[in-house]
């Protein structure tokens, strides 16, 4: 009996110590609940609290940067100080005389002032509608769907009076490139890219992961064209990459569909008079055409959305800007040099493309300003011949678009060296040729050419009309071998 009494002694002990260990002990952790983002949720503010470092970088975007670093993307990665790039290269103000362009034309300041950029931009920069929001809102899938054909041809200040008072300034957000669920990339403009792709026998969802990395950025840093109805109203959008490949769109291609489509003849150039389509910002066709880092594997977001650290997680820096302004960081990710070889590296780069970049516009100007002289004297009963006259034409237009291409590509060339060497010795050859022509048929005609043709290039850049310029004397263009001084 006694001894029994001792072990049931011993049990409650046992029991007691057990008891006051499990009222000692930390509760067990309970599974966080991620957040719910809801579907067709557009507010940055919603995702980031599922996505809080990602969010954090990504507001990044509206601070300004040191834009000393950067060599001639001035205006680039938030920067305060608009850039005019006219008063820079002022060819362009000739050649782009007669539209919008012509008269205010500025580098852009990076994501967060997408949709302030346009807002502050002359208002003749946005004739073209609503469809201007295409790629600047990310309500811009949304009222495409709902507002049909008025979206497109509906005054930019109506469609955008559509958008929350609260988002009308809001540029690039998550919903643009991610899907709610689970942060996979994902087309949110399938009335422009999926059809694009498929054009292209690509569809998006045969790509992989790291074509998608380049694929969602070819959402807007493409060329694209909006076609006009009989009343030139914008009807559409789309990107002239039919007959091309993933991989291969090349400048030829692109200027083949726009030259062959009357749709797309959106402005009449002052000099000249003929009707041109136009070119922007053509950066994933130029990029993977073959360059050196496309084809080793990289993608947009490897080099300007470089993997950093945020705490204990790793994650893709949503500030999204050049590797320059990030301290070429990006770059070091695969390179072993100093961060100071690499930045000469762009920068030589650059140097090279700008320069042979200046030879193709002025090229294209003087032929331009040789069409004015041949209507001139049209117009005082000279008559010319025709055949010359259509392949000088020809020869211009072949020119002037290839040119007008890499002044559109916001890298000044650097995503592909030896493709934009090639299109713009092509563009010189074209424009050379057909100045040579215009030449010889003038001299036919008994018309005297003067061995240097005037410009007139004061007259565009100073006689723009109403305009904002914003150029800082501070930020003076770098003409790196001093050519154009030789033409203005």
């Amino acid at each position: 009996m006694q001894r029994t009494m001792k072990r049931f002694g011993m049990w409650l002990a046992v029991l007691c110590l057990l008891g006051l260990w499990a009222c000692q002990a930390p509760p067990k952790p309970e599974m966080v609940q991620p957040v719910r983002i809801p579907d067709g949720e557009i507010d940055p503010a919603v995702w980031g609290k599922a996505y809080p470092e990602q969010y954090e970088t990504w507001k990044l975007t509206e601070k300004p940067v040191d834009t000393r670093r950067s060599k001639y993307k001035t205006g680039m990665d938030g920067g305060q100080v608009t850039v005019d790039k006219l008063s820079q290269f002022p060819y362009m103000a000739l050649l782009f005389n007669g539209w919008g362009f012509g008269i205010e034309y500025n580098e852009p300041r990076g994501h967060a002032y997408m949709v302030r950029d346009q807002l502050e931009i002359d208002s003749s920069r946005l004739k073209s509608g609503g469809v201007c929001l295409s790629c600047k809102s990310p309500y811009a899938a949304r009222l495409e769907k709902e507002m049909g054909k008025d979206y497109y041809a509906k005054p930019f200040s109506e469609v955008l009076a559509q958008i929350p008072e609260k988002d009308r300034e809001l540029g690039v957000a998550c919903i643009d490139c991610h899907n709610n669920k689970d942060l996979t990339l994902q087309v949110s403009r399938g009335f422009t890219l999926t059809k694009a792709l498929q054009e292209i026998g690509a569809p998006a969802e045969t790509l992989t992961r790291q074509q998608m990395r380049s694929a969602i950025c070819a959402q807007c840093h493409v060329t694209y064209n909006i076609p006009k109805d009989a009343d030139k109203k914008s009807e559409a959008l789309y990107f002239p990459w039919q007959g091309s490949t993933w991989g291969n769109i090349s400048v030829e291609n692109i200027i083949k569909q726009i030259r062959n489509d009357p749709t797309v003849i959106e402005w009449k150039q002052s000099v000249t008079g003929f009707g041109m389509p136009f070119m922007r910002h053509p950066e994933f066709e130029y990029f993977t055409m073959g360059s050196t880092h496309f084809k080793a594997g990289a993608s947009c977001a490897d080099c300007h959305m470089p993997y950093t650290t945020m705490g204990v997680k790793k994650i893709s820096d949503h500030r999204v800007m050049s590797p320059v302004q990030g301290d070429m960081k990006a770059c070091r990710q695969c390179h072993a040099e100093s961060t100071d070889w690499l930045r000469e590296r762009v920068f030589s780069i650059q140097d090279r493309t700008v320069s042979l970049m200046l030879r193709a516009g002025y090229a294209s100007a003087t032929v331009a300003k040789l069409f004015e002289l041949t209507h001139a004297k049209q117009a005082e009963g000279v008559q010319v011949q025709q055949d010359m006259y259509d392949k000088a034409k020809d020869l211009y237009m072949e020119g002037f678009l290839r040119q007008l291409f890499m002044g559109a590509e916001n890298s000044v060339g650097f995503h592909n060296p030896a493709e934009g060497m090639r299109i713009l010795g092509d563009s010189v050859a074209f424009s050379t040729k057909a100045e040579g022509i215009l030449r010889q048929m003038l001299a036919q005609a008994g018309v005297d050419v003067p061995l240097s043709i005037d410009l007139e290039l004061e007259k565009y850049v100073d006689n723009r009309g109403e305009k904002k310029l914003r150029f800082d004397p501070a930020l003076e263009f770098k003409d790196p071998f001093g050519l154009q001084d030789k033409f203005f």
